[in-house]
């Protein structure tokens, strides 16, 4: 710090002996007028820069040099015109700057800077606006202000290529392209890391979906279909090469017919809206009551069908033989499996549609492929049929697990509701009660000690069922403890974080919270404006009550993105933290502000304000802090980590999701030592 300051106080100093040899000025300033409409214009400032001189940008960094800033007269634009959405700018340059020590962006050569207004008043004829700015070359800067008079009368005529982007000019960009194209900040995610993780991510997506399509074909909706539809293929085929391309044919229509679905939701939903629709109340109330309705289903207590008239239209269009009709019978396997398949295609449709961009679509592809699979190797190899099991009760079986998996997967979504809206009525404790019963009734289940309405009767149990029952009933055993608070780290991001428990909310055998001692082991009293976090960590939930704090007590920030219904930021504090070579650094070395970006808390009316990225109103908390997230980072993925100084300056680059703890304990005392060398 006292080494930037020295330098900046000597670029000053040089600064201002220049100013008093000579007169500068290397930024010109013109403007010209474009009208869009009758009572639309558009006002554009043109800055012509000096060779080896930089001109910034309107949003800069704390520390850093002043801004470029526009003041229109307030007075007269209330009976005489409005602003309309903000001055947008031309693509820039992000670099490093020696003086400074930080990234900068700034005009090289040229700028141009746009605002588009509407004229309330038809008598006005000009509109004066004034400039503030600092432009630097690599020794000197100068602070300028300077004032444009814009010509409504003369205004030309916008052109089609004019009119781009939002009818600002082609050559200016809106901030989402600025921050696109320009460098990414040092600290800031690496493209190259962020590129590989989605790509890890969508991988991922799609082998999740697989694996639920191999289960949907366990069902007895579809299992069934399996050797009727091959068979009937290669019958009816005239030759096997027939045979083989109808039933290649029927499997690709699979495919097309499901992604075409995730075609759909990934064109209605952009990755913000499905993000803030799924950590909503609605959609996860609406994913509790359907699970709901599935597992009994499932279970047996009714069955799911769609109306007649549409099977019977299906049915009829794959009479017609030919490719069309091949594609109706694909058409019809769908509509008559739906029972089976909307439950887990939902499932997994919902989930990736979460993630947004095209996660739906390789979702589909992935469940679908697990599908159509089976009749293209069949079809290959028609002998394999002979070695197929025959369908009988085991099906049944497998359904009415799924029912119970859906069953404990319905209580997930009702605890996202729970801890969106505070209820505290689904508890830690109270989830792990639910879900310790239900794995129990599926062991039972499974012994043959509870009969369902649809089962066979069961003379003795396989050995494959018998290893399942084990499994499930070792599973609840092992969920038993955490009824007094153990951590149950096989399922971290499903309950309800230890937070919520009533009768044990600090684990087992503790009766008071660990306290913030700066590794002494004597409490010390909470800080105003904090509360007991993750593993009764101190923690802020406002990001400038923490930067006070931090500053006060002269202690880097770990800012943590996360979210109330976040599964793996519960992995990170239930699995990573707890560590304890982790969790002595987040308690003694660093000041913890936790941002949760589905906090649905109204924001006060003078605090909202006009979103960058959408245009909408942020109006709640949460909104706020996903708003920082993505403007700053690029991301809108949770959890998110960074390290900053007690100026609000980041100081390493951020991760996200980091389940080994060594790595994680390594970014965070590289982030420490940093501190400490400043």
């Amino acid at each position: 710090m006292m080494k930037r300051n020295l330098v900046l106080f000597a670029t000053l100093f040089i600064t201002a002996l220049s100013i008093n040899a000579q007169v500068l000025n290397p930024v010109k300033w013109s403007g010209k007028t474009e009208k869009l409409s009758e009572t639309e214009y558009t006002l554009i400032f043109e800055a012509t820069i000096e060779d080896k001189w930089h001109l910034y940008t309107q949003d800069l960094p704390e520390g850093g040099p002043l801004e470029t800033v526009f003041m229109f007269d307030s007075i007269s634009q209330v009976d005489n015109y409005k602003r309309i959405g903000k001055v947008k700018e031309s693509k820039y340059i992000t670099s490093y700057d020696q003086v400074f020590e930080m990234d900068l962006n700034f005009f090289d050569r040229e700028a141009t800077f746009a605002q588009t207004i509407e004229v309330l008043n038809p008598n006005l004829k000009t509109i004066k606006v004034n400039i503030e700015y600092q432009a630097c070359d690599d020794a000197r800067c100068i602070y300028e202000q300077e004032s444009i008079t814009f010509n409504l009368e003369t205004a030309t005529k916008a052109t089609i290529a004019t009119l781009a982007d939002s009818e600002t000019p082609s050559n200016v960009a809106s901030a989402d392209d600025n921050k696109a194209d320009a460098k990414q900040d040092t600290t800031a995610i690496d493209s190259d890391v962020e590129t590989e993780n989605e790509s890890k991510g969508l991988w991922i997506t799609f082998f999740t979906a697989f694996f639920l399509g191999f289960l949907v074909l366990l069902t007895p909706c579809v299992f069934p279909m399996i050797p009727m539809t091959v068979s009937f293929f290669t019958k009816q085929s005239k030759t096997r090469a027939q045979g083989i391309r109808n039933a290649l044919l029927y499997g690709f229509f699979i495919i097309v017919i499901y992604t075409l679905l995730g075609t759909a939701i990934s064109a209605l939903f952009g990755s913000n809206a499905m993000y803030e629709f799924s950590t909503g109340v609605t959609f996860n109330t609406i994913m509790f009551i359907a699970l709901l309705v599935f597992a009994f289903s499932f279970l047996g207590a009714f069955e799911i069908m769609l109306p007649n008239s549409w099977v019977n239209k299906v049915d009829s269009g794959a009479n017609r033989g030919g490719i069309v009709g091949i594609f109706f019978m694909a058409l019809a396997l769908a509509v008559v499996s739906f029972s089976c398949t909307f439950p887990i295609a939902g499932t997994a449709l919902l989930d990736a549609a979460t993630k947004g961009g095209i996660a739906p679509i390789i979702s589909m592809l992935g469940f679908s492929s697990a599908i159509a699979l089976p009749f293209a190797l069949f079809a290959f190899f028609p002998s394999w049929l002979n070695s197929m099991p025959k369908s009988g009760g085991w099906l049944n079986t497998v359904k009415v697990v799924l029912g119970f998996l859906e069953l404990a997967f319905a209580f997930k979504f009702l605890s996202m509701v729970d801890l969106v809206l505070e209820w505290h009525i689904l508890s830690r404790e109270v989830f792990l009660a639910i879900w310790i019963s239900i794995f129990g009734a599926l062991g039972l289940y499974l012994l043959g000690k509870i009969k369902l309405p649809n089962d066979s009767p069961l003379p003795h149990i396989s050995v494959g069922r018998l290893c399942m029952a084990l499994l499930a009933l070792s599973f609840t055993i092992y969920m038993l403890p955490g009824l007094w608070g153990a951590p149950v780290e096989l399922i971290s991001g499903f309950p309800p974080p230890m937070s919520t428990n009533s009768e044990s909310p600090y684990g087992v055998g503790n009766t008071k919270p660990a306290a913030f001692s700066g590794g002494s082991g004597t409490a010390v009293k909470l800080p105003e404006h904090a509360h007991y976090g993750p593993n009764n960590l101190i923690a802020f939930r406002d990001y400038e009550h923490g930067l006070a704090y931090a500053k006060k007590v002269n202690k880097p920030i770990m800012l943590d993105f996360t979210g109330l219904t976040c599964v793996n930021c519960r992995k990170m504090e239930e699995q990573v933290w707890v560590k304890e070579h982790v969790f002595n650094v987040l308690n003694n070395d660093v000041v913890l502000i936790s941002l949760y970006v589905d906090d649905r808390t109204k924001l006060p009316k003078e605090e909202q304000y006009e979103s960058e990225l959408t245009g909408n109103n942020v109006t709640t908390l949460g909104h706020k802090w996903l708003e920082l997230q993505q403007v700053r980072y690029n991301t809108n993925a949770q959890p998110l980590y960074v390290m900053q100084d007690t100026e609000g300056k980041d100081i390493s680059k951020p991760v996200g999701y980091t389940p080994d703890a060594e790595e994680y304990h390594e970014w965070l005392s590289k982030g420490v030592d940093r501190f400490k060398e400043n």
